[in-house]
């Protein structure tokens, strides 16, 4: 009796060992790595400016470099390349802003120039001190009253001082070097202080404040030799002023 109780607790021992055995292994999945996330990198820029000071009417020269940007404005001139320079000329002092913008952000850089303003000394000259501060003669070459390339400048600005100063009147003096005879000197001086008048009158200076005269030879300005670097000083539109 003891053996079969024995037995019986035996199979019963093994039994509940095969039972548990024959549960199935459950395998728990882990879950798959999240992608890392990639971060667009931040735009970057320089702006400047070179020199950074100079006196009105002269040039400057914007200089920038960005990085990492798709679109960069710079302030009262556009869209421009993610690098690159401009010539300016500010009338007076000014910073300059630039916006770097890309997948990252934005980003600013600004550059000053310093535009130096020349006092204004001419305000207690009479208006005769001004012309005579201002008006330049005009030089012709030998038997010809067109006006010289080289001379040309010195044309412009005449008439662009006149046509500011419309109160102002004057005196074109036609001149020439002592050769030829008189009265052929006295046709060219009159032909040279015309053609001045014209350009004078192109550049918008009233013709009603002009008159021209013809003094050809007799009143030269250099009399101290008989050559071309005293001839070419009596070749002259010149300009006087008249009340």
């Amino acid at each position: 009796m003891k053996i079969n109780k024995f037995c019986a607790i035996a199979v019963a021992i093994a039994f509940a060992m095969i039972l548990a055995g024959c549960h199935p292994t459950v395998i728990t999945k882990k879950d798959d790595k999240q992608a890392p996330t990639i971060t667009a990198a931040s735009p970057s820029a320089t702006l400047t400016v070179r020199p950074e000071i100079v006196e009105r009417g002269q040039q400057a020269e914007l200089c920038w470099s960005t990085q990492n940007a798709s679109t960069i404005t710079i302030d009262g001139i556009g869209t421009v390349a993610a690098s690159g320079s401009q010539k300016i000329k500010p009338a007076s002092s000014t910073t300059y802003h630039l916006t770097a913008k890309g997948d990252g952000g934005s980003t600013d850089a600004s550059a000053r120039v310093t535009v130096n303003i020349p006092t204004d000394t001419t305000s207690h000259l009479t208006d005769e001190q001004l012309f005579a501060q201002n008006i330049k003669d005009i030089f012709f070459s030998y038997d010809n009253f067109d006006i010289r390339p080289d001379e040309a400048q010195v044309a412009s600005a005449n008439a662009e001082f006149l046509a500011r100063h419309p109160n102002m009147k004057l005196v074109i003096e036609g001149h020439c070097d002592e050769r030829g005879s008189d009265v052929y000197n006295m046709g060219l001086g009159e032909n040279r202080a015309s053609t001045v008048k014209q350009l004078l009158i192109q550049h918008g200076v009233s013709p009603d404040r002009i008159k021209i005269i013809s003094l050809g030879k007799e009143k030269p300005f250099c009399t101290t030799a008989e050559e071309e670097s005293c001839w070419q000083q009596n070749r002259r539109a010149h300009f006087v002023f008249s009340n």
